[in-house]
């Protein structure tokens, strides 16, 4: 299979993601379940659909993946760097392809500037990914001035939070995600991808993140492949931790145990406002060990930038005096 949980392989090398070192793919820890639905997803050439609560890697898995089948070689991929694109509660299908700046358009032809509506196109995320997998020959009239052609090659696209797009966005791409096209009215309807067009061998790899916010339509689901991330138990939350935080110098000690436990006890006591997450509980232990804190020291000893940090974990304004509270409590127990 592609995607392994053993990366011993390729461990030391680099990430041309963009994310900083503590983020290096390489930290990214999947539990077997996930290993096998993206294996299956690959296999497919089918949308990964990922849900779970938020911090509980579901926007990462993409970058592990990148970078897994660019550091092997495999699929085509040759670099990890992500096509991505973040959903809003206005995205329309055609946002997730390309963009047409209709004001400049119209300026330029008060103005006599250009005629031609390529150089008002922004390709996207998808769109991007699907010039990108075509020979230039072939994409070369519809390309905007300055776009760096990298093709041909097989991009990772990371589409992000679809739940927040209106109901009719997944509706609205089901032909285009199943065979990876998109027409452009503003330069005569023209097809870009599509089957014959596209070598299956460069289709993007799609994955699609969702917080469960409101259920998507069944055609959409039937198009992908899906999988559910458990919250993770209190060792897989402290693999996940060493993982993430060996680029700082973790080791299993006292201040990843104690934090650890000061978490769990957060969650479990269901009195905040707001859940915490495991990605807020590596930010507060990345403060700490950046800031000073030694792994060997409980926390207790820590207790001015554990204080100090806790603006790192805590998001909501009405949790935080309980929550200062609650850590001095456990500091003195």
């Amino acid at each position: 299979m592609y995607y392994t949980l053993d990366i011993s392989d390729i461990r030391d090398v680099p990430s041309q993601s963009g994310l900083p070192p503590s983020d290096h793919p390489s930290g990214y820890r999947p539990d077997p379940g996930l290993v096998d639905a993206v294996d299956v997803a690959l296999v497919l050439n089918k949308p990964l659909l990922l849900t779970g609560e938020p911090g509980t890697g579901k926007t990462q898995l993409a970058y592990s993946v990148a970078w897994q089948l660019a550091a092997r070689g495999q699929l085509n991929v040759a670099t990890d760097r992500l096509e991505k694109f973040e959903t809003k509660s206005t995205s329309q299908a055609m946002d997730l392809f390309y963009t047409f700046d209709t004001l400049r358009r119209f300026q330029a032809a008060q103005t006599g500037g250009s005629t031609n509506n390529a150089d008002y196109l922004s390709f996207n995320a998808l769109g991007r990914a699907l010039i990108n997998a075509l020979p230039l020959d072939a994409v070369r009239a519809w390309l905007p001035p300055g776009f760096v052609h990298a093709g041909p090659t097989r991009s990772v696209v990371l589409i992000d939070e679809i739940d927040k797009a209106p109901r009719d966005f997944p509706n609205d791409l089901l032909n285009e995600i199943e065979q990876m096209y998109f027409r452009v009215p503003e330069l005569g309807n023209v097809a870009i991808g599509g089957p014959g067009v596209l070598a299956e061998t460069l289709r993007p790899i799609v994955f699609l993140t969702s917080n469960s916010e409101k259920n998507l339509p069944d055609p959409f689901l039937r198009r992908c492949v899906y999988y559910h991330i458990p919250f993770p138990d209190r060792d897989r939350l402290q693999e996940i931790l060493l993982a993430r935080l060996t680029r700082l110098g973790a080791t299993a000690g006292p201040l990843l145990e104690e934090a650890l436990a000061f978490f769990l006890d957060l969650r479990e006591a269901h009195a905040l406002h707001r859940r915490i997450s495991p990605a807020e509980l590596i930010q507060w232990l990345t403060w700490m060990l950046a800031a000073g804190a030694r792994p060997e020291q409980r926390l207790r000893e820590a207790r001015q930038l554990a204080l100090a940090g806790l603006g790192a974990i805590v998001k909501d304004p009405a949790d935080q005096p309980q929550v200062r509270a609650l850590l001095e409590d456990f500091l003195a127990a």
